[in-house]
């Protein structure tokens, strides 16, 4: 059973300072099931990588997480490494989205940065990783 889609009005998800939690800092805001929490993992001009292989930013990367947000599901994050050197962190986290006959997955391959409140946002996130054409 999906979760009801699109409320603005959720507490907000705190940022993390660490990065090995961002990922699922993330999951926790895509599972409210709103863009705003969602867009707030992002560094301002952080780049999605969609699935066709074209990065966008600004109202083309909320778009295409709303595309994922709209199947009304929620995600599971588990992370195979974090590496991380100074202020940037490279994140390979396997994903699903299921439920109600629906599944979509992928190795995201992500590099994030904390920022100088120490909190970390995403600068690239690709979630599809090199299946992404």
């Amino acid at each position: 059973m999906g979760r009801e889609h699109g409320s603005e009005e959720t507490t907000e998800i705190p940022l993390t300072t660490r990065a090995e939690r961002h990922p699922f800092t993330f999951a926790a805001a895509f599972n409210t099931g709103s863009g705003v929490q969602v867009e707030r993992m992002y560094e301002p001009e952080g780049v999605l990588v969609r699935p066709d292989g074209i990065a966008v930013t600004g109202a083309g990367r909320r778009a295409a997480n709303e595309e994922l947000l709209a199947l009304g599901l929620p995600i599971e994050v588990r992370p195979r490494q974090v590496h991380v050197a100074g202020e940037l962190a490279l994140l390979i986290v396997d994903w699903v989205i299921a439920g109600d006959g629906v599944r979509v997955e992928g190795t995201a391959t992500d590099v994030a940065r904390r920022d100088a409140e120490g909190r970390w946002r995403y600068v690239i996130d690709n979630p599809f990783g090199v299946t992404a054409r």
